[in-house]
């Protein structure tokens, strides 16, 4: 009897110390830990832009959120960083739509040479016609938030004033800007980036159309010249910055929330670090006695006549495919006027 009395008070002593230190042990906030690739070098301003982002999540989550970044496209290469975000290789994706041309024919009509004057209205641009649109090809992930560098110029070793200055040069030119090229008499040359300072400096092409960050960035400036100030044909380059969609799902409410609050801010950082990057580029190339050639407004005219072709057949060809390419080329054009005006150049 005595035996089974300590047997049970010793039960009850167990059971009570248990409770106690349940109740007392605090509970630890679990962390989520999410991944980041980015395919711009970690000293691009880019990349330091989408670094700034993830710290400033783990900032304001208290710490509940935790961003590993991958810098230079060690996670998932550039071209391949939407399906790494879609299939779980990596949480959080930032490249460019126009890396896979063809898979994104809406957002493909933002980076038509539709005169974007800075990188502060090709970003606002972007950002407001995803929400408008809502494109169907974006739904497999969590759109975060989207940015789109100022106007793609034409860079020269000898002056270009006209289009009959530019008839026949090689121009180094990619993608979009390969056939903007090639509309304004011009013969487009593909190369990376990384190869075009050596391709100028040796003769084998004329030119780049690119912009203008590219000449201190690239040091291209060393290798030109002169930089035709065509803005009213600039192109854009827009890139995203997605998540997930099961990971996003996983995420609390709050959390959510704030990841939001943060990637709204974040477009006007964007677009900031894309100008300033301009400015430090137009600074360096004159530093080095460069000259910039403003077009005159005759000329102008007759550069966005010679691109129309380009936006025409983006039109025709979504039209084809049922999706609304006139109506989203006119919303562009009207969004690049409303942002100009807060944003000017």
């Amino acid at each position: 009897m005595k035996r089974t009395m300590l047997l049970v008070m010793a039960i009850v002593a167990l059971v009570t110390l248990s409770f106690m230190l349940i109740v007392v042990t605090p509970v630890q906030a679990e962390t989520t830990n999410l991944t980041y690739s980015i395919f711009f070098p970690p000293t691009h301003g880019q990349c330091k832009a989408g670094v700034s982002w993830a710290q400033e999540v783990e900032k304001r989550t208290n710490g509940k959120v935790k961003i590993t970044v991958f810098p230079g496209g060690t996670l998932t290469k550039a071209n391949q960083c939407y399906d790494g975000v879609e299939k779980g290789i990596s949480d959080i994706g930032m490249s460019c739509f126009a890396y896979t041309r063809g898979r994104f024919p809406l957002m493909e009509a933002v980076d038509l040479p539709l005169g974007y004057p800075n990188g502060q209205v090709a970003t606002h641009v972007v950002n407001e016609f995803y929400k408008n649109v809502k494109p169907q090809e974006l739904e497999g992930v969590k759109v975060l938030y989207i940015h789109a560098h100022g106007p793609g110029l034409l860079h020269t070793k000898k002056p270009v004033r006209t289009l009959e200055d530019l008839k026949g040069m090689k121009i180094r030119s990619t993608g979009l800007s390969a056939k903007v090229t090639e509309a304004l008499g011009g013969v487009p040359v593909a190369m990376p980036q990384g190869s075009t300072y050596e391709a100028l400096q040796k003769g084998v092409v004329e030119g780049t159309f690119t912009p203008i960050e590219t000449l201190k960035g690239w040091r291209q400036a060393e290798v030109i010249k002169h930089t035709t100030d065509c803005f009213e044909v600039g192109y854009t380059t827009s890139m995203f910055v997605v998540m997930n969609l099961n990971k996003w799902n996983s995420l609390s409410e709050d959390i959510q929330q704030i990841i939001s609050e943060v990637s709204n801010e974040w477009v006007n950082v964007h677009g900031n670090a894309w100008d300033e990057a301009d400015i430090e580029g137009r600074s360096y190339t004159l530093s080095l006695g460069n000259k910039i050639i403003p077009l005159s407004k005759k000329e102008q005219e007759r550069w966005k006549e010679a691109v129309k072709p380009i936006i025409n057949d983006y039109i025709n060809v979504a039209e084809e495919k049922g999706l609304p390419g006139k109506k989203s080329v006119n919303e562009i054009k009207d969004l690049i006027k409303k942002y100009s005006k807060t944003y000017k150049r």
